[in-house]
């Protein structure tokens, strides 16, 4: 499906948005896996989610809605079922990883499998430090799905350094960690979005080079309420779209505000962005709160390696951003982009070059410079949501609009775009 934008002079409103992939994952895990009746409000609409919901439902777990809400009828650690049928966790890689660390502590034998696209994604990283703590997990190629996973004896704690930088990787472990009497460990040399640690409570220890991460079966979740704030990644493309526009103003309601998350916001401020947090509110440990966007005039800044995985999911955005602000746009230290639902950074260097820009390809980012010369492009959306959803943005700035070509795979993270930007335009 192609879907064509026009372009617009201004947004204005508020938006109140779907509920934080990330959180919804790990909310419904961490229900399935307490003991009695919890409450989600405001769990994400996206397919990703549903990916997670679904298995879980294939595992036994009962579901029902009540108004916004979903209530889930937890069966306790182990009391999950034999599934009848492979686990299929479509495009989701958050799925498939935290699972990973789920599954093999169950007494049963279960498959995971994807779709074409999240089977070619890496799950190495995930299966080896899980095969260290006793899982028996078979990889296909030694690195891919379908994850074959076998019923595990002797699983044992361990302290594991994660090589490179992922979350989902550290919550696979330390989801893994709850089903044992002995303290699992994590640690991180680049800090990593830190939602498990945040609504399981885990103990955190910092240093001046290093966080670690424990966990053991004392932690195991309890039934609780949770409230899934806003996804702080699917408010970066009208926060970008409100910035770039001249006399907009948005207000983005209830919104993820968890230090993990909001370098988006850090850089664009850098950036010259006037953004400003109106209110600060907790649930489940989350911080989040109400976020008010202004068009401002942007200048582009050297981007800090350090900051990469705080950003990751944002960068495609972030390139727009960079576009219309003064100076040429870089990114270094990205490497992770090239394993995202496309190779992100081939996908974008696609996209800018059919604008006539400027764009230099590296192996872990890419620079932007020059101006726009072709005003009217059809845009490829690679499969990739956020592909898709920053290349509308971009079309909705550019004088004569544009096109995404194969934009359905929106659904992925955010079904409601389209409705979401009618909402606010002008």
């Amino acid at each position: 499906m192609i879907q064509e934008f026009n372009h617009i002079e201004t947004v204005n409103g508020q938006l109140s948005l779907p509920g934080d992939k990330s959180i919804s994952h790990r909310a419904l895990i961490f229900s399935a896996l307490a003991k009695g009746k919890s409450i989600i409000s405001n769990l994400s609409s996206a397919q990703d989610v549903n990916s997670t919901q679904e298995i879980l439902h294939n595992c036994g777990i009962h579901f029902t809605s009540e108004q916004s809400k979903i209530l889930v009828f937890g069966k306790g650690i182990w009391g999950l079922n034999r599934p009848q049928k492979i686990l299929y966790a479509g495009n989701s890689g958050t799925t498939a990883r935290l699972l990973s660390g789920l599954l093999p502590m169950q007494k049963f034998d279960s498959v995971i499998s994807g779709d074409e696209s999240l089977s070619k994604r890496p799950m190495k990283r995930v299966s080896q430090p899980l095969i260290k703590m006793g899982a028996k997990i078979t990889l296909t190629d030694d690195n891919y799905l379908p994850l074959q996973i076998g019923k595990s004896n002797n699983l044992k704690a361990i302290s594991y350094e994660l090589d490179i930088p992922s979350a989902q990787v550290k919550s696979a472990i330390l989801i893994a960690g709850l089903f044992l009497e002995d303290e699992t460990q994590v640690i991180e040399n680049v800090d990593t979005r830190n939602h498990t640690e945040v609504m399981l409570s885990l103990p955190v220890k910092k240093n001046d080079h290093q966080t670690i991460i424990s966990s053991s079966i004392k932690y195991a979740p309890v039934p609780q309420e949770y409230f899934v704030p806003s996804d702080i990644s699917t408010a970066s493309f009208f926060i970008v779209l409100t910035l770039l526009l001249k006399n907009s103003s948005l207000l983005i309601k209830n919104c993820s505000l968890n230090p993990s998350r909001t370098g988006i916001l850090k850089v664009l401020k850098q950036m010259g962005a006037n953004i400003e947090i109106l209110n600060n509110f907790i649930s489940s440990g989350e911080v989040y709160g109400d976020i008010l966007v202004k068009s401002s005039n942007l200048v582009n800044i050297e981007i800090d390696s350090n900051i990469i995985p705080n950003i990751i999911d944002e960068i495609p955005i972030l390139t727009i951003a960079g576009i219309f602000a003064d100076g040429n746009f870089k990114i270094n230290g990205a490497k992770e982009l090239r394993v995202k639902e496309s190779d992100r950074i081939k996908s974008i260097v696609t996209n800018i070059q059919k604008l006539g820009l400027n764009i230099e390809e590296h192996e872990d980012g890419f620079s932007v410079f020059g101006n726009i010369q072709n005003k009217s492009v059809l845009f490829e959306s690679f499969g990739d949501h956020r592909i898709a959803m920053a290349f509308s943005i971009l079309s909705l700035i550019l004088e004569q609009g544009g096109k995404i070509n194969n934009f359905e795979c929106i659904k992925i993270s955010n079904p409601q775009f389209i409705e979401q930007l009618n909402q606010i335009i002008g």
